[in-house]
């Protein structure tokens, strides 16, 4: 049965129309509530079903996911796969595995995420993996809306992609400048050079 993925997120409420102010630092006029997905188990699991087909015969040993939202997708990915689970945290400012957790030296590793507009949060999590003897695969989203182009260094797959553009701060067109900005998220705004 094919799940129409679009429409799985919009009902949902998960796809905002504003000015949002990202955690990347940029600006968009779409954003993508992860917390509406993370909310409806049956939504996570078919977009977790795309990324559990997709490398399900890739040699995957351990799925890793950094907080918030990415553990629990991890967690999902994981069980749909048949395999352990990783979840990373900020120590300090730095992202890596806490509570005593280790992984076997070479465990080959999935990085999960739920939208990806920069990558900032699968490259920190890489070198989280990477310290402590693990060896990343590929990285996965939910949700990607990086630039098109956009190099990763690694295979990337999303379960749904999406074409939404966004500005760095210096350069919003006056049509977004005109509404009121919002600033979801949780990661801490970089600050200005």
């Amino acid at each position: 049965m094919s799940v129409d993925l679009g429409h799985l997120l919009e009902s949902s409420g998960a796809v905002l129309r504003g000015h949002f102010l990202l955690t990347s630092g940029r600006h968009s006029d779409v954003y993508f509530e992860k917390f509406r997905i993370l909310e409806q188990p049956h939504v996570l699991s078919a977009l977790c079903a795309e990324i559990a087909a997709h490398f399900k015969d890739q040699g995957v040993e351990l799925v890793a996911g950094p907080t918030t939202g990415g553990i629990i997708i991890a967690f999902e990915v994981a069980r749909q796969m048949g395999l352990p689970a990783a979840y990373i945290e900020s120590e300090n400012g730095i992202k890596t595995l806490r509570r005593n957790r280790s992984i076997p030296e070479g465990v080959r590793t999935l990085i999960v995420d739920d939208v990806l507009t920069t990558g900032t949060s699968l490259f920190e999590s890489r070198t989280a993996i990477e310290s402590h003897g693990g060896k990343v695969l590929a990285y996965a989203a939910l949700i990607d809306r990086s630039a098109p182009g956009a190099d990763f260094k690694l295979p990337l797959f999303a379960a749904y992609k999406v074409e939404a553009q966004s500005f760095p701060p210096d350069q919003i067109p006056e049509w977004l400048s005109s509404i009121p900005v919002t600033k979801p998220g949780t990661r801490v705004q970089p600050k200005p050079v």
